[in-house]
């Protein structure tokens, strides 16, 4: 398998519009958690806690929603008085449903930086996608001949119905 030659787009942007409509669909009411400090954050600056702020994006809450590539821009009441809110998809650190806390923490972008052959220190940084090396352990004749592979632990993963 080859490096990736063709950069692509941020996948960020798609998987909030997803799951947005996702928890709409269903009947609850989407917040984003955004990283206030964050260059391009425009919220009113009572509503930042800890450089964070949790926004309400529900359809009835906001007017003028618009989630493009580069940010999520709409119109809310905040204290009885209109304010224009402006965040870049950068960010947003997650989506999720006020009455039940499901949804997603978003991952970070994998940049054409991240994915240089080498780094200043040498390093060859993982493709994000790679193969897993086989390591199988080496018979040096120190130990006492081979280990037996550890099971694999159950999956943490939990259906939703």
């Amino acid at each position: 398998m080859s490096e990736l030659s063709v950069p692509m787009t941020s996948h960020r942007p798609y998987l909030l519009r997803a799951l947005y409509e996702w928890i709409s669909d269903n009947g609850m009411t989407p917040h984003l958690l955004v990283d206030a400090t964050r260059a391009g954050v425009q919220v009113p600056s009572h509503t930042i806690n800890d450089g964070k702020v949790v926004l309400n994006v529900a359809e009835r809450a906001v007017s003028q929603l618009h989630m493009s590539n580069d940010g999520i821009t709409f119109s809310a009441r905040f204290g009885g008085v209109s304010f224009p809110v402006s965040v870049p998809i950068h960010a947003v650190l997650a989506i999720y449903a006020r009455e039940t806390g499901q949804g997603m923490a978003l991952p970070e972008d994998i940049t054409s930086e991240d994915m240089d052959d080498t780094a200043d220190d040498g390093h060859v940084p993982a493709s994000p996608l790679s193969a897993v090396p086989d390591e199988s352990p080496e018979d040096d004749g120190d130990g006492p001949g081979p280990t037996s592979p550890t099971p694999r632990r159950a999956g943490h993963l939990r259906i939703v119905k």
